[in-house]
């Protein structure tokens, strides 16, 4: 089993509103995450995204790449999502699909915080959508377990 599908599989486990969702790492690295969701079981009465799926995908994403950096690192942490604050800015009409990047300098950073002192906080903009229907940016704490 891949990476990507044992991270997903983890997620939807601990996570079951994932699992109804359909949650899906579409592509996985130590620098970005992709995932989706259909639109079916994430629709609202216009027959668009519904808000609080889309606001959970972003969650889910940011969630999924701090996971997957913490077990990259060899980091045993308790992962948190200390603030969240998205941005609707259009319709999402197709699926709900989730990106994130992390650059490398971000990486050190949040791992110099957990081995100096026992804490690293990751700060993440996660982009809904090929045209940016909708951005959320969240604050992620690792402490160190």
């Amino acid at each position: 089993m891949d990476t990507a599908t044992a991270l997903e599989r983890k997620i939807r486990q601990a996570i079951p509103l994932s699992d109804a969702m359909q949650f899906s790492i579409r592509n996985l690295s130590l620098d970005s995450i992709k995932v989706a969701a259909p639109l079916e079981p994430n629709i609202n009465i216009h027959g668009t995204g519904f808000a609080g799926s889309i606001y959970s995908l972003g969650v889910l994403t940011g969630w999924a790449l701090c996971t997957h950096i913490l077990d990259e690192l060899d980091i045993k942490a308790e992962l948190v999502v200390a603030s969240a604050e998205i941005r609707y800015r259009a319709p999402v009409s197709g699926d709900l699909v989730c990106s994130c990047n992390c650059s490398e300098a971000q990486r050190k950073s949040f791992r110099q915080g957990i081995d100096e002192a026992g804490k690293g906080k990751l700060l993440l903009d996660i982009e809904v959508g090929g045209d940016r229907q909708a951005i959320l940016q969240a604050t992620f704490i690792a402490i160190a377990a």
